[in-house]
């Protein structure tokens, strides 16, 4: 079945009914923020975690000549892997409710997810749409107002915002928890993780190939596992500082080609927060986005169903009414 238009109205996840042409977007003024926020406070349990995470992965690269090539596809499959969890899991299905997933494929983007370590998929949710609720305010969890560093990694390593947490409250979830395969992953979430992230990328190379397990180990769960945190961040940061706007000019977010290679279709980031429920988290189809590829292919055999798309004159409609006037990407 094709994907269907949304012509008249969009209901979010949390109730809030949009039009096509909605303002999804606050419009950021410097009055938006606090003026006087309360001082950040380290989290240096994370600090030390993520400092080693990132020091093992720089170690992890004098390694990469030295491995079975196997091994270096193993790490791009589990990359890709993880990133679709994210992706077509954690994003378009459970924050957005962009398609509908049948439970084969919801069991499999939950493997997925897990696989990223990213926290549990009802947390990654809540986290998401507060962002969008919220997007450049001190209630956002990644304010990329609050700077790169901030907006990347830095709000991963300080306690959260007041209004972080005040606002998080208001997230309906219900849907997420009335999915068994959201509170099954939340359940088991830490020793799913040790298993699926770190365990099993390090043994299917040293038994299957005969690649030492301390290549296996350093490559498939360590760098691997870095490289798809530090990409996904950059759509929290870079995504919403570098690029150009041809949907709304006046909010933050970007087309970001750089972004949108590496994190697999996510970095048409002006076109998804003016419209959010697009299952391609773009207009341009399967065009550098292999996740709406991964989406349509499953769709082939029935198990996605009621893919939204936003309809071609609403979107030039809205390019018109508030774009920059340039088309795809800004090189």
């Amino acid at each position: 079945m094709p994907p269907r238009n949304i012509v008249a109205e969009l209901t979010n996840p949390d109730g809030d009914v949009l039009s096509a042409e909605a303002e999804v977007e606050p419009v950021i003024t410097e009055e938006t923020h606090s003026a006087k926020r309360p001082p950040m406070k380290i989290v240096w349990k994370n600090v030390v975690i993520f400092s080693l995470l990132h020091l093992a992965s720089f170690y992890s690269l004098f390694l990469i000549p030295k491995a079975h090539y196997y091994t270096l596809i193993w790490v791009f499959l589990f990359y890709l892997m993880g990133g679709l969890g994210i992706t077509a899991g954690a994003h378009r299905l459970w924050s957005h409710r962009s398609y509908k997933a049948k439970l084969l494929l919801r069991i499999i983007l939950g493997i997925f997810q897990t696989i990223a370590v990213q926290n549990d998929i009802i947390e990654w949710a809540r986290d998401h749409r507060l962002h969008h609720k919220t997007s450049e305010t001190d209630a956002d969890p990644h304010n990329a107002k609050r700077g790169f560093f901030f907006a990347h990694i830095g709000w991963l390593l300080v306690r959260k915002h007041p209004e972080v947490k005040n606002k998080g409250k208001t997230v309906d979830l219900s849907d997420l928890y009335a999915d068994p395969v959201c509170v099954v992953q939340r359940k088991i979430y830490r020793p799913a993780v040790i298993l699926l992230s770190f365990v099993l990328p390090a043994v299917v190379p040293y038994y299957c190939w005969g690649e030492s397990l301390w290549n296996a180990f350093y490559l498939a769960s360590i760098l691997r596992l870095c490289i798809g945190l530090n990409v996904t961040w950059l759509v929290n940061s870079a995504a919403h500082i570098f690029g150009n706007h041809p949907y709304d000019r006046r909010i933050s977010p970007a087309q970001n080609v750089g972004v949108t290679l590496g994190a697999i279709g996510e970095g048409f980031h002006n076109y998804h927060h003016v419209f959010p429920y697009d299952y391609s988290t773009s207009e341009y189809g399967w065009y550098y986005n292999l996740t709406t590829f991964f989406i349509d292919f499953w769709a082939y055999f029935g198990q996605v169903t009621e893919r939204r798309k936003i309809p071609k004159e609403v979107i030039e409609r809205r390019k018109k009414r508030t774009g920059d006037g340039t088309e795809g990407f800004n090189f």
